[in-house]
């Protein structure tokens, strides 16, 4: 500390001048935090693969729906603005890429106009990244929506730019929110004007270097970066370095109240309250620290912190002294006394409970914690629309849809099925058909889109009942056709009969005749034979020989309508007749065998005999069906996309579980099928919560584990003690679970939300533990201080408490202050954060701290400090 004050001058401009060089030299911390996005999941996350399959194949394409709630049933006049609208957003070009028309055709009104005629949806595909996305939706907002309509667009990418826009301008408020708060809070304790400028020079400064430089390692280093990242520095370093303050200030004005001079105060309370500060900062360093080791970026950003208390403790062994040596006294101008600086009255109240009858004490601390413990559910929610309040055209959006046309519509979970080799085939296509039959079974499920069933709707002409039902049809035909066909012939016969009589018993027209008789009675043999049997092989070889009779018949009549001129218009016509004849018999014949051919086919094909399901040759290439597969397959072929239209909100925690089961159905219906080497992944919101919650859950628990450890290991060596740490850390986690049950019973049974949001647990708890573990260094490092003076125990924790109330409940309220201007900041989870911390540190520092830390520690006595022995 000497050389710091020798050197104060330099150090302080030096700080100074390196805090606003690279605050005007850094990238913007905001932008990065909107760049790096709301969900920053893993690349082996199935929401994560399957976006990266699709933009891979080009087929990225994000949908957003404008959508249009009308006060009367659809008219024509609607109609037409609505063709209009259309025309006008495909004229826009890219990055817009089709725009499905409500009004096209009666298929697309059945999806896109809800059944009481008076909520339109139309899809805008746009292939460009959110940026773009969100260009595009303010160009629809600003020049093609007419002024008269009512019109919301949402959508993934435009809820996920609403997020952060509520995030960056909650931001702004709780920055003004808090320095004001501050300021005027420590005006109350220390009764200064002066004063309070300290606490907000020295942590302002440490803010603006310490963002500039994790900005640096964003850009450099990959370093981890959220919405969250800027708003926990700005709580964290305004009150945590507000509290090392106050411990320092009001230190060096005990120092200054015993006589000492100037100099020899900042010396003095840099080796007792700085050496607290030190303590409590590296304790709160590597809370931060440790959670570097999490896995999921969203967690990892709030390291980010610990770069700030690295740098906060720079500034408070540096600018703290600096203002302390140039003004003396004057600091604490015009105020004679500080409050912080008088013995806790409450505190000594509360130590007579505590020291005296620490068992009651214990007692007491359970009766208040213990019974809110029990109504802990641990309801999370994934809600993101939550987050940002209904006043967001997006939200709006999407309850327009939920009203119209059900909540799993507006956001369906996307099955994307990726291979090497063509999925559109006719042996592959009737997989999908049986995996979306699948699908549909799932409680949960409403409906589901594929190539095989484009409105939802089942395509029966594709099940082979079906057709096998259509043949039998066919053969009904045929069968009376060959009757027609007889008919026919025997009124040749018939005539050829009297026009031989006519000839004088003519014997060709004679033979002829008879063999008209001959195959007649054949045809009825194949039709009887047909009717019984259904053996259409064995009727198609009749029907060969018998049209090759017919011809020779045919030509013998012709030749002899040549040779007989009397004669000859008549046996011309029954010439005529008897072809009309044969060429109806060749018309049943190329029916019946391409039914053989059909039949042979279904036979051969595998997929038939899994799936029951035949797409007939042609189909697929129909222009009918070009639609459909533009919509549904991608990669020339080689993808292909499902939509699943869940009953539940896609936000829900149900949606979840019945995407988990969604994931288990298709992994075991695709097995053994021409699907099962495919790369499958799942896309849309419920998919992503999904992965949400398991590497949430599983990060959560992780890294809670390498905190506990590492703060632990720290408190260890630093009092020497392992008792010490364990309640303490145990302290701690009572604390935060209490708060943690209060939370949830105001969020959730208080105000209906569907649970705490579910980043809340995680940084609640990183946020209460690392801070809250500052208050217990406070107590029992001035215990271990008043330890060293050869009192016992009970003396030492007794004076500790009188000198460190007023100090750790004044910090606390400023702590919980700077928490509580995150209130107005409009996003749900960070005032849900804001509440869980609040309610701990004032539970803390007002309950847990004063009966629980020093009960045990005078039922420990001199064992407190076991395996090392007492302090000295």
């Amino acid at each position: 500390m000497h050389n710091v004050l020798k050197f104060k001058w330099p150090i302080t401009i030096g700080l100074i001048v390196l805090t606003v060089v690279l605050f005007l030299l850094a990238p913007n911390l905001t932008k990065q935090a909107e760049d790096a996005g709301s969900f920053q999941l893993s690349d082996e996350a199935s929401s994560q693969l399957a976006s990266k399959i699709l933009s891979d194949a080009d087929a990225a394409e994000q949908t957003i729906s404008l959508v249009i709630p009308l006060e009367s049933k659809i008219t024509d006049a609607t109609r037409q603005t609505l063709e209009q609208m259309v025309t006008d957003i495909e004229a826009l070009g890219e990055p817009i890429t089709s725009v499905l028309s409500p009004v096209e055709s009666k298929e697309l009104e059945e999806q896109l106009i809800s059944e009481d005629g008076q909520t339109v949806l139309m899809p805008i595909m746009v292939d460009g990244t959110n940026e773009e996305v969100n260009a595009v939706a303010d160009t629809i907002r600003e020049t093609i929506i007419p002024k008269d309509l009512t019109a919301y667009i949402t959508g993934e990418a435009i809820i996920g730019n609403d997020v952060n826009i509520s995030a960056q301008e909650g931001l702004k408020r709780t920055e003004i929110i808090t320095v004001v708060l501050i300021f005027g809070l420590l005006l109350a304790v220390f009764r200064s004007i002066v004063t309070p400028f300290i606490p907000l020079v020295a942590v302002g400064i440490s803010y603006l270097l310490s963002q500039s430089i994790v900005a640096f390692f964003i850009e450099w280093f990959g370093f981890p970066v959220s919405n969250y990242t800027q708003i926990f520095l700005v709580a964290i370093l305004f009150g945590i370095g507000t509290d090392y303050c106050i411990l320092l200030l009001s230190r060096y004005k005990e120092e200054l109240s015993a006589g000492h001079g100037v100099e020899q105060s900042i010396i003095n309370t840099y080796k007792t309250a700085g050496r607290t500060l030190l303590i409590s900062g590296i304790a709160v360093f590597i809370g931060f620290f440790a959670i570097g080791f999490a896995e999921f970026p969203i967690f990892k950003s709030a390291v980010a912190v610990a770069v700030g208390i690295f740098v906060l403790l720079l500034v408070l062994y540096t600018i703290v002294p600096f203002f302390m040596s140039l003004l003396k006294e004057k600091l604490f101008w015009p105020a004679k006394k500080s409050a912080s600086h008088s013995d806790s009255k409450l505190w000594i109240t509360m130590s007579k409970l505590s020291i005296n009858r620490p068992l009651l004490s214990m007692l007491v601390v359970a009766l208040i914690t213990v019974p809110l413990l029990f109504t802990y559910d641990n309801s999370l929610s994934f809600n993101t629309v939550d987050e940002i309040g209904s006043e967001y055209e997006s939200v709006k959006g999407l309850r327009a849809i939920e009203e119209g046309f059900g909540k799993g519509d507006s956001l369906p979970v996307q099955v994307i099925v990726k291979s090497a080799d063509s999925l559109t085939e006719r042996s592959t296509v009737p997989y999908f058909e049986s995996l979306s039959a699948e699908i549909e079974k799932i409680d949960g499920v409403e409906t589901v889109r594929s190539i095989t069933r484009p409105t939802g709707e089942v395509i029966d002409e594709l099940y082979v009942d079906e057709q096998l039902g259509l043949l039998a049809d066919g053969l009904g035909e045929a069968r009376d056709g060959l009757g027609e066909v007889q008919t026919g012939l025997t009124e040749v016969q018939t005539n050829l009969t009297a026009i031989s009589e006519q000839a004088g018993n003519s014997a060709g027209l004679t033979e002829a005749a008879a063999g008209l008789g001959q195959i007649n009675q054949q045809l009825g043999q194949v039709s009887q034979g047909l009717q019984l049997t259904g053996n259409i092989p064995q009727t198609v070889g009749a029907l060969t020989q018998i049209s090759g009779g017919l011809t020779e018949i045919q030509q013998g009549l012709a030749g002899a309508a040549g040779q007989t001129a009397e004669l000859s218009a008549g046996l011309t016509q029954l010439a005529e007749g008897v072809g009309a004849s044969n060429a109806g018999l060749a018309e049943i014949e190329t029916g019946l065998t391409e039914a053989v051919d059909m039949m042979q086919e279904m036979s051969d094909s595998e997929s038939v005999r899994d799936t029951g399901l035949f797409i007939p040759e042609g189909t697929l290439e129909s222009e009918d069906f070009e639609q459909v597969l533009d919509r549904y397959s991608f990669a020339d072929g080689t993808g292909m996309m499902m939509e699943v239209i869940l009953s539940e909100d896609p936000y829900s925690h149900e949606a979840i579980d019945i995407t988990a089961e969604i994931k288990e159905t298709v992994a075991r219906t695709v097995a053994g099928t021409p699907l099962e080497d495919a790369e499958i992944a799942f896309s849309g919101i419920s998919s992503i919560n999904s992965d949400l919650e398991e590497v949430s859950s599983s990060d959560f628990t992780n890294t809670v584990i390498i905190m506990l450890i590492s703060l632990f290991v720290v408190l260890a060596i630093l009092f020497r003690s392992l008792i010490m740490p364990l309640y303490m850390i145990g302290s701690l986690l009572l604390t935060y679970y209490t708060s943690i049950s209060i939370a949830e019973l105001i969020f959730v049974n208080g105000l209906g939300f569907d649970g705490i949001s579910w980043a809340v647990p995680f940084f609640g708890f990183v946020m209460l533990v690392a801070l809250g573990v500052d208050y217990s260094i406070f107590l029992l490092d001035r215990f271990r201080e008043e330890s060293s003076n050869g009192v016992t125990v009970r003396d030492a924790m007794r004076t500790s408490m009188a000198k460190m109330g007023t100090v750790i409940i004044t910090a606390a309220i400023i702590l919980a202050g700077t928490f509580g201007a995150m209130m107005p900041s409009g996003v749900l989870s960070l005032v849900q954060i804001a509440t869980i911390v609040i309610t701990g540190l004032l539970l803390y520092g007002l309950i847990v701290l004063p009966l629980l830390i020093p009960a045990i520690s005078v039922s420990f006595d001199r064992g407190v400090w076991w395996p090392f022995g007492k302090k000295k």
